[in-house]
């Protein structure tokens, strides 16, 4: 089994060798389906896996547009259409410096297998640009963004490709590309979920990756008749994803400690309740400030600079940041310090070394693909309503997200269990998202 493994890897590495990320999260996938590929007749010589890693489109561009001063900057467009067996593409728009063909590469191929856990018809893609909105004007902004969908609208519709918002891509983006789609394509449709809810968008979008994350984890517990009530949380990250893990966090009884950005993170020991997150979501979301002034206004809070806050003694992390954030060193850090349970918020945030460490300790440990898949399914949730020109109230959405967070949690218990009742949920996610995409790719045949 190994030697099969270490082939098919060698094939993948000789065509993507540049590209660290997204061999990572194929090894991850490689190390779990393989075994389960072999055990079953049916896939014998039809390479579903091999077809997976090789995006159906992978579109390049360049997008041109004048900053402020009336000078021309260039940046890099990309648009990865990895799987569509189940559905048309979707998968968010990541604008950040360090974007690059192998992350979205890595983001798409996540994509495909969390979309697919969600039950809904989805396939996976990604896109994003190499370009940094912090520091930029309003009107930079929107000049970039509608340069950029001046190039990607011929690519996208939909019944094609649904793009969404990811780091860099929040609600102002958002507009500024949908504005220019409907203007090019002279139509208003369903393309681009994050919407404003004056103008398409649907209720609890904003949270449902948050909230998403700490409804798996809450799944994960209750497997040991546990809960979030009176745990010590650390979060990191204080941008969507982190806000609103943390404010379920605190409606479910945890005592939220931490908060992070890129320059470092605050550990407030008596905990950040509501009054204080809603600061952080001013400072963040309209200030656009960071997080080392939430202390100005708590001065009893730390800030540490240049950190992440695994060192904090908790119960339950919450990565909720960016990838490979969390390394075997901080996880052994929160297994020494008593942390039962590890859930993505964020793609990929854990490396292979630390994910090792939580298994072999037998905590509870969600990978992204499934525990953060909350954000993609009231996506949509959010297309469905498009389609239907229809509304749906926030309980009613609150309710479709919690249904579908406990369906991917009972699929990764369905083929993630050893022998010992010990539930590798990494394994679960990845054979469950497998299957769905393996059985509609070998019905559609070779296409």
């Amino acid at each position: 089994m190994k030697r099969n493994i270490e082939a098919f890897l060698e094939l993948v590495k000789e065509r993507n060798g540049h590209e660290p990320e997204f061999l990572q999260a194929v090894e991850e996938v490689a190390e779990t389906v393989i075994p389960y590929i072999v055990k079953h007749d049916i896939y014998y010589g039809k390479n579903i896996l091999l077809r997976m890693v090789e995006p159906e489109r992978v579109i390049s561009f360049r997008v041109c547009w004048v900053d402020d001063k009336g000078e021309i900057q260039v940046n890099r467009g990309y648009r990865i259409q990895m799987n569509s067996a189940i559905g048309p593409y979707k998968g968010g728009l990541r604008f950040h410096p360090t974007v690059n063909m192998s992350i979205l590469k890595f983001l798409a191929f996540e994509q495909v297998f969390k979309n697919s856990l969600t039950t809904l018809p989805m396939g996976g893609g990604k896109g994003g640009s190499d370009f940094d909105p912090k520091g930029k004007s309003d009107n930079e902004i929107m000049r970039f963004c509608h340069a950029f969908m001046s190039e990607l609208f011929r690519h996208i519709g939909p019944n094609t490709d649904i793009p969404a918002g990811d780091i860099g891509v929040g609600s102002r983006e958002i507009g500024f590309l949908f504005g220019m789609y409907k203007k090019l394509r002279n139509e208003f449709t369903g393309v681009i979920t994050g919407k404003g809810m004056t103008w398409g968008g649907s209720l609890i979008r904003p949270e449902a990756t948050g909230y998403g994350n700490v409804y798996f984890a809450q799944k994960m517990l209750e497997t040991k008749n546990d809960s979030f009530k009176g745990k010590d949380v650390i979060v990191s990250g204080s941008g969507n994803v982190a806000q609103y893990a943390a404010e379920k966090v605190i409606q479910l009884g945890g005592k939220v400690l931490t908060l992070s950005d890129s320059s470092g993170y605050i550990y407030d020991a008596n905990g950040i309740d509501i009054d204080k997150l809603a600061f952080v979501m001013e400072l963040k979301n309209v200030k656009r400030g960071r997080i080392s002034e939430y202390i100005e206004a708590y001065p009893t809070a730390k800030f540490i600079k240049g950190k992440t806050p695994w060192e904090i003694k908790c119960d339950i992390a919450l990565p909720c940041a960016t990838q490979n954030e969390l390394n075997e060193e901080d996880a052994n850090t929160l297994l020494n310090n008593g942390c039962i349970c590890v859930s993505e918020g964020a793609n990929m945030p854990s490396t292979k070394e630390a994910i090792t460490a939580f298994h072999k300790a037998k905590i509870l440990f969600a990978p992204g693909k499934a525990s953060n898949a909350g954000g993609v399914a009231t996506s949509g949730l959010e297309m469905t309503q498009n389609s239907l020109r229809y509304k749906w109230t926030r309980e009613e959405v609150d309710n479709k997200l919690k249904d579908i967070m406990s369906d991917i949690h009972k699929s990764c218990l369905e083929f993630g269990k050893d022998e010992d009742g010990y539930v590798d949920y990494v394994k679960g996610a990845n054979i469950a998202g497998f299957v769905k995409v393996a059985e509609a790719m070998l019905a559609q045949g070779i296409v």
